[in-house]
């Protein structure tokens, strides 16, 4: 797809989303629970949606927060309720609106101290901290972000007891019992006003930053990186964790500077991505161009998307793509912690980089491959059976340095930390070690691009077997499998993945958007690359 005239610049001001519009949108609009667009649906975390576009308005956010007062009480979690919100602007009204209705269903809220804004990796630490040696009386919590969608965009994410983003056999409750209120025109729901709402004996508060970074000091070798003298350079642009850093330095004692601690709505102050909007995606370095711009000030510089559950690492080289940080992170990780279980294996998406295979058959551990959804690895994190689980769109997390599960939800600060730790303890940063990985391993040539997509062609992708693709070769080479299940669960991976001796390609349809996405890769060349491309485009469009 064309590459916008605006990516990699600031937008103008007449491009930028219209905050005060947006907002009233949330209270004014009605959506349709017969268009299927304005229903609400659980994608790969969390129902998506904009206020303007009449799937993220306030009838949404009071029918799924009834719904998961119905659901956790037939779940028996009768513990408190972890709330929080990133710094999209439609964050704050959905946040209040899910209070007026916990509060009239008698759930125990626990709201940020500081009326600030909470990381996604936060919220799901608070809540394996409360659960830790319990079997009653357990917390779940509620996520109030699109994560790194534009602007306009609001998101609303559920996540139970084991702390990481809630599986299908929940979300799939939850979604149909939230479409039946909001058909029945929100019968049923249970609702205060905001002002007794925040009065409400059930109303507390927790201090998830300061719960958070003290943690981090069994996560991240931070007296190493201070040792070092490891410059690092935190960009938050304008997202939750805006406040953690400088706690971070204040705690610790690191060489980090914060460049900017603004909040914009607008996200005025962002590159636009590749297609001209906003979208806070740090694996993209037309988003990210502020960032790149710190590449020779500081040992590392570093940034994460809106609710911090991405990370975007920066070297004296650029911006580091998602995969190769990925493999050199694991690489230094299963070296560098050992009380890890020795059995204790990584986790990857179907569509990362098979060099993550080879790097993982090196350290002589189990590759676990899942679909795309930090979900797969929740209950691998909480018993320890996966060190590390890692998407290829820049989220993952991975076990404290005793073994314990930390963040089962992705993390962005601490694999922003991990950065420096591994600079500060390697003597090379993350980028010079994927470097020494590929001259084990070989070049792997990898990208991802978007197509264009009619509905009928992204169900189609969805529901696709294997006998539905009657090809023998791909780019020269015989094809080896066609997978629409990942091999460590047997899940659906909602598309299809065609291997080679030399290379693959994934596709799989776009939750929001009238595209579906191709990942493919070649251990042969550039140019092998570009025929796995537009063969695997050619397949698409003939199924």
């Amino acid at each position: 797809m064309p590459i916008s005239e605006y990516a990699g610049k600031k937008l103008p001001g007449e491009l930028l989303t219209d905050i005060p519009k947006l907002l009233a949108a949330y209270y004014k609009e009605i959506p349709d629970p017969a268009n299927p667009a304005q229903r609400i649906a659980f994608g790969t975390s969390g129902h998506r949606g904009s206020s303007l576009l009449g799937s993220f308005n306030e009838n949404h956010i009071l029918a799924v927060t009834q719904a998961i007062c119905q659901y956790r009480k037939a779940a028996d979690t009768d513990g408190p309720l972890f709330i929080g919100m990133d710094t999209h602007a439609l964050s704050v009204p959905a946040l209040e609106t899910a209070l007026e209705v916990l509060a009239a269903n008698g759930v125990q809220v626990m709201l940020d101290a500081d009326n600030g804004y909470t990381p996604t990796p936060a919220l799901s630490r608070a809540i394996l901290a409360h659960n830790c040696g319990r079997t009653a009386g357990l917390a779940d919590g509620i996520l109030i972000t699109p994560s790194h969608n534009p602007p306009a965009d609001g998101g609303f994410k559920y996540n139970p007891p084991s702390g990481g983003p809630a599986g299908p056999e929940i979300t799939g409750q939850v979604q149909a019992l939230a479409n039946e209120i909001l058909t029945n025109k929100l019968a049923g729901v249970k609702r205060m006003q905001l002002a007794a709402a925040l009065k409400a004996a059930t109303t507390r508060s927790y201090d998830y930053t300061g719960e958070y970074v003290r943690g981090l000091g069994g996560v991240i070798d931070l007296p190493a990186i201070r040792a070092a003298g490891i410059r690092m350079g935190a960009d938050p642009l304008g997202g939750a964790g805006v406040k953690y850093w400088g706690r971070i330095v204040e705690l610790y004692g690191v060489n980090l500077t914060v460049v900017s601690d603004a909040v914009d709505k607008s996200f005025s102050f962002m590159t636009a991505d590749w297609d001209g909007k906003i979208r806070m995606d740090p694996s993209s370095a037309y988003a990210m161009k502020r960032l790149i711009g710190m590449k020779d000030k500081f040992d590392v510089a570093f940034g994460c998307d809106a609710d911090y559950d991405r990370h975007g690492i920066v070297t004296p080289a650029g911006l580091l793509p998602p995969n190769h940080y990925l493999a050199a992170a694991i690489h230094y990780l299963f070296r560098h912690r050992p009380a890890w279980r020795p059995d204790a294996a990584v986790g990857k998406t179907a569509v990362s980089s098979s060099i993550i295979d080879r790097v993982t058959a090196g350290l002589g551990r189990r590759l676990c491959e899942v679909p795309v959804g930090f979900k797969w690895f929740v209950d691998g994190l909480m018993d320890g059976s996966f060190g590390f689980g890692g998407e290829e769109s820049a989220g993952a997390s991975f076990l404290r340095m005793d073994g314990g599960p930390w963040s089962t939800d992705k993390d962005g600060i601490i694999l922003a930390l991990l950065a420096a730790e591994i600079t500060a303890r390697e003597g090379k940063n993350p980028a010079q070690v994927y470097a020494q990985l590929t001259e084990k391993y070989g070049q792997h040539y990898y990208r991802r691009q978007d197509a264009a997509a009619t509905p009928a062609m992204k169900q189609l992708l969805k529901t696709l077997t294997p006998a539905q693709v009657p090809f023998k070769e791909l780019a020269g080479e015989k094809i080896e499998a066609i997978l629409t299940r990942a091999p460590a669960n047997n899940e659906p991976i909602g598309g299809i993945k065609v291997t080679t001796t030399g290379g693959w390609f994934a596709a799989r349809p776009s939750g929001t958007e009238d595209v579906y996405k191709i990942y493919a890769e070649s251990v042969r060349s550039q140019a092998h690359l570009g025929r796995i491309f537009a063969e695997a485009e050619e397949m698409i469009k003939s199924i």
